[in-house]
Parts: C-alpha cells; sequence; structure tokens
C-alpha cells in the first residue's frame, strides 16, 4: 500500500478527490507518523487531532455526496505556524507570555484554510515570538532538524520546515519577517516562499515587526506550495495593508515552469550575496544551480546591489523598534501570563515582574535594543537611519529589476549548524539571515527552492529566487523549472525510526 505521508499535497488532493482514498484516511495517517516521529523531532506544540478528523470527515462527506471540493486543496493536511490565531486552540508565539492562551478568533490565514476544506494538523514550533533563526528560542524546547537531529531546522519557522520534512505534514504555513519561511526551508530541504508584502493577509499574526511580517506557504514542492499561495493569498480588508490586487497566476505559473524553458527569462545573480564567510558547499551547491538555470535558456548575467551589504544592520535595527511597540501590549493585566498578582504588588510592578518572567532572552534583547533606538535623541541616529538604508535598498531592488526577470542568491550562507552552537553568539546567529533580509526590507516576493545537498556535509542546501512586488508568478515559473530539471532532494533523507543522528 502506498505510504500517504510520501505522497506530495497535489497527489493526495488528487486522490481524495477522485475518492481513491478518503481525507480521513490521509489525515489519520499523517496523525499517526508525528505521533510516531514527533517526541524526536518535536515539531509541533499542540496536536488537535481531534478538529484534524471531523473536518476530514466534513470534506468526506461533501464528496460521497457528490458535491465539488471547496477548493483544489480540500482534505489535504496541513500544519500552521503558531504565531497565527486559531479560535479555541493554543495560540502560544513559542512564548510563557501566552502559554495556554486559547484566542477568541481566527486569523484570517486560518479562516481561509478551514473554508478551503484544508484539515489544521496542529500548531508548529516557533522560536519566541519569531524572533530567531534556530528555533531555539522556543520557551517549549528546540526543534530538531530531521536531516540530523543534533542541529537546528532553522528558524523562526523551524516547527513548520521540520513537519514537512519529517513528513508530518504535507503542506505548512509559516511567517517571514527577515527569512523565517526561507531559512527553515533552505536547512531542511523544504520549498520555502516569502509572498509580496501585503499579498497574504496579517490579520491575527501576532505582530513582531508589522511593516516587515508576511505569512507564506511551506511545502515540499514548488506546485504545492503555488496551490496553498492560491488558498491563502488575496485582499483582506480586516488588514489595512492588504494588496488589493488578484494574487498572482501562481499555480499556472508552477505548472508551466515545470515544462522545463526558461527562455526569454534574464536570471541576476547578486555579487553581493556570495563569496568571502559562506560555506564552500553552500557556493558550490549555488554555482551548479545558476549554470541549471542557464542550461534551461535562461540569460544569467551578474548584478550589484550594493546597499544590500546593509541589510543586516538595518533590519536589527527597524525589526526591534516595531517588536518594542508592538510587544508592550503583553503587560499582564488583560490576558496572558500573570505573576505576584497577589495583592500586595502595584500593576506597574506586577507588569514589570510578568514580563521578566515570560519573556525569553533573546525577546528582551530586541525590545531593549529597539527601545533605545526609539529614544529621544537617538531616534534619528538609528531608526531613522536605517529606514533611508532600507529605502537604498528597495531602489537597488528596482533598477535590478529594470534589467532582469528576477535575481538569485544562495538561501542561507552556511547548512544547518548543531544545536546550542550559536546560542551565546548572537552576530553570527543573526547572519544566517544575510541573504534574506533585504526582500523583506522591499516588499518584494522571494523563494527558497532545494538546490542539492553540500559536499562539504551532505545537508540540504537552497537556492533563493526573489522577484519584483506582485510578481510572485514569477517565482514559481522559475523555481518549478529548476526543481524539475534537479530531480527529488527529500528522498535522500535519513529515515527517523532507528538511524542514529550523523
Amino acid at each position: 500500500m502506498t505510504d500517504l505521508t510520501r505522497l506530495t499535497a497535489a497527489e493526495l488532493a488528487d486522490k481524495i478527490h477522485t475518492r481513491e482514498v478518503s481525507s480521513e484516511e490521509v489525515t489519520r495517517a499523517h496523525l499517526d507518523r508525528v505521533a510516531a516521529v514527533d517526541d524526536d523531532v518535536h515539531a509541533f506544540l499542540h496536536v488537535d487531532a481531534d478538529g484534524a478528523l471531523a473536518a476530514a470527515r466534513a470534506v468526506d462527506t461533501t464528496l460521497d455526496g457528490g458535491g465539488a471540493p471547496v477548493s483544489p486543496l480540500a482534505g489535504v493536511p496541513l500544519a500552521l505556524k503558531d504565531v497565527l490565531t486559531t479560535r479555541g486552540l493554543p495560540t502560544t508565539c513559542g512564548s510563557r507570555t501566552l502559554e495556554n492562551w486559547l484566542p477568541p478568533y481566527d486569523a484570517t490565514v486560518t479562516r481561509r484554510l478551514r473554508e478551503a476544506g484544508v484539515p489544521v494538523l496542529g500548531k508548529t514550533n516557533m522560536d519566541e515570538f519569531a524572533m530567531g533563526s534556530s528555533t531555539e528560542n522556543s520557551a517549549f524546547g528546540p526543534t530538531r532538524n530531521p536531516w540530523d537531529r543534533d542541529r537546528v531546522p532553522g528558524g523562526s519557522g523551524g516547527g513548520s520546515s521540520a513537519s514537512l520534512a519529517a513528513f508530518e505534514a504535507p503542506l505548512a504555513i509559516g511567517t517571514d519577517t527577515g527569512g523565517s519561511i526561507r531559512q527553515p526551508a533552505s536547512v531542511t530541504g523544504t520549498v520555502g516562499v516569502k509572498p509580496t508584502y501585503g499579498g497574504v493577509s496579517r490579520y491575527g499574526l501576532v505582530a513582531f515587526s508589522s511593516s516587515l511580517d508576511q505569512a507564506g506557504p511551506c511545502a515540499r514542492t514548488v506546485l504545492d506550495a503555488a496551490l496553498l499561495h492560491e488558498v491563502v493569498g488575496g485582499h483582506d480588508p480586516l488588514d489595512s495593508t492588504s494588496v488589493d490586487t488578484p494574487v498572482p497566476p501562481v499555480v499556472r505559473a508552477a505548472r508551466e515552469g515545470a515544462e522545463g524553458d526558461l527562455s526569454g527569462l534574464t536570471v541576476g545573480v547578486v555579487r553581493e550575496l556570495s563569496g568571502e564567510g559562506y560555506q564552500p558547499g553552500v557556493l558550490s551547491s549555488f554555482e551548479a544551480a545558476v549554470d541549471r538555470l542557464r542550461s534551461l535558456g535562461a540569460e544569467v548575467v551578474e548584478v550589484s546591489c550594493p546597499h544590500f551589504t546593509h541589510g543586516l544592520s538595518a533590519y536589527y535595527l527597524i525589526a526591534p523598534s516595531e517588536c518594542s511597540s508592538n510587544l508592550a501590549r503583553f503587560d499582564a493585566m488583560r490576558y496572558g501570563l500573570r505573576v505576584a498578582d497577589d495583592g500586595e504588588h502595584g500593576a506597574e510592578e506586577v507588569m514589570s515582574l510578568s514580563r521578566e518572567a515570560g519573556f525569553g532572552a533573546e525577546v528582551k534583547r530586541r525590545i531593549m535594543l529597539g527601545t533605545y533606538a526609539l529614544s529621544s535623541g537617538y531616534y534619528d541616529a538609528y531608526y531613522g537611519s536605517a529606514q533611508k538604508v532600507r529605502t537604498l535598498i528597495a531602489r537597488d531592488f528596482a533598477a535590478a529589476y529594470e534589467r532582469v526577470d528576477v535575481l538569485v542568491s544562495p538561501t542561507t550562507p552556511t547548512t544547518a549548524f548543531r544545536i546550542g552552537e550559536r546560542v551565546d553568539d548572537p552576530m553570527a546567529m543573526y547572519l544566517a539571515d544575510l541573504c534574506t533580509i533585504p526582500a523583506n526590507l522591499a516588499g518584494n516576493a522571494a523563494m527558497s527552492v532545494p538546490s542539492g545537498l553540500s559536499d562539504d556535509d551532505g545537508l540540504p542546501v537552497g537556492l533563493q529566487i526573489m522577484a519584483p512586488a506582485l510578481a510572485d508568478d514569477r517565482l514559481y515559473r522559475v523555481g518549478a523549472a529548476y526543481e524539475t530539471a534537479r530531480g527529488p532532494v527529500l528522498d535522500r533523507i535519513p529515515e527517523l525510526e532507528g538511524v542514529a543522528s550523523r
């Protein structure tokens, strides 16, 4: 019998909609897989077996009655990052501050998934409030990379990417503020897409940095990501930053790209996003990927984006500044963790003690950095200057896209590092997002697609593809063409059961 957990989302949808299998069978197979391996991987913070099976049965009932599927992904289960609100299910953001919080409403992404008949298997682990590059900052323990359980799965959305690589879910949702979808995808051999800013609603996404946060699809294939993108994307009047335009034709682009012809397309290699400081195996994989794009008919040229080198510095002023403002709402007064509530402490002291107990070290670091950057006498020197750099980076992108259709780079400078290796070195941790941050600062679309395994350590490497705002379909065309020519990567992952870590 076919192992349902090894099929793509598109294959599962076809089997469910033609009644070869039921959604309940597919969902139960993935829940069984979670039960078998997640003690080792720790991709999930909360599993909602009853809710997922109920949603699956509802799809089956409709199809058995002769009804049409409500969406192309109806009946295909999914793992949801625990930063998107789910009515009646915990939403913790990986923090003790929100431990056991049950939101009274669904995020728009959550609602669209439910309306599309997608069973939500549960909520995935993440760096606390999406602040981190390794999922080690979760208050509930780290997630482990299924390729090597001594290594990180990336962050902040390591739980979503690990659930895919461990075959616990065929689809997942992540969020990307500085690379939190793409960097985990790179180090787990999966596909991750940061849509154009405003292309997927942020309503119900617990805010870290409001001008940067973007929810997006995570999958094992480019087509699966495209199918999910079309389900969750589109205008939302509840989000004032939502773009009021149709979702780009990403599924059509993925299907056309899979035919393998990139003739007439110009690819720009970003000079500033490779070279010194990059792992040799990452660079060799990237060079091979560029050669493959050329062999598919694309014209390849080198492009300089000189201000990209300042992206990391600008990001770590803008994002913490917005974080210090957004996280002020967690004051122990209305909901969330409250300590010292004994009648002997005043409100301000309860707030202070609760935030001290509820926030982890990285969150505190960023709140303090952001508060300082916004303080009187320093605002213009730090936050204001960072915003000017952001404008220069956007202009670099605009100039580049006058010459090329897409830009490419490695997704991250190294393969997955060992758990604990960078926890005491914040700068080394931050460098994991060196290549991904510019697209967030400019609001452009970007994707990470597996480019194979590194010669250095046999671990996954990602190819980053970037496209102009609202041209997300270009990502899918190029990504699908490259994926088809490259061949599968996840078929070489070590089996979890009974296999020791490398």
